[in-house]
């Protein structure tokens, strides 16, 4: 669960990052943390919403719940701090988070299907 947790995160870090970059407002980590806890602060509040702990590894609810809290309340929070929310942003906002949070997902289910036929066979 933990993990699971901490992956949620490290993708909204990425996402964090990858931004900043992309606009040139450098990598620094505190900028990064920054930009990042909105969404990170949305993705917890996912994790408490869709109880992500019961199934982690879940696409249902667990990872949908916390990708869509991620980018509705983080851009409700970036809002309220007086953060930019063009269309384009949270267009871009909801694609990538939601690639990234639930891509983690599809992929450790992919390589744990992958193990389990090798261990079977």
């Amino acid at each position: 669960m933990v993990l699971a947790f901490a992956g949620d995160i490290a993708c909204v870090a990425l996402f964090a990052a990858i931004g900043r970059d992309t606009h040139e407002h450098g990598l620094d980590v505190p900028g990064i943390l920054l930009t990042a806890a909105p969404f990170a602060g949305g993705a917890a509040i996912g994790w408490l919403l869709g109880r992500a702990w019961r199934r982690p590894l879940a696409l249902w609810p667990a990872a949908v719940v916390v990708w869509l809290s991620a980018v509705v309340f983080g851009l409700v929070l970036r809002g309220l701090a007086g953060g930019g929310l063009a269309v384009s942003f949270q267009i871009v906002t909801l694609l990538v988070l939601g690639a990234f949070i639930v891509g983690w997902r599809l992929v450790a289910a992919l390589v744990m299907k992958i193990r389990k036929s090798r261990t079977v066979a």
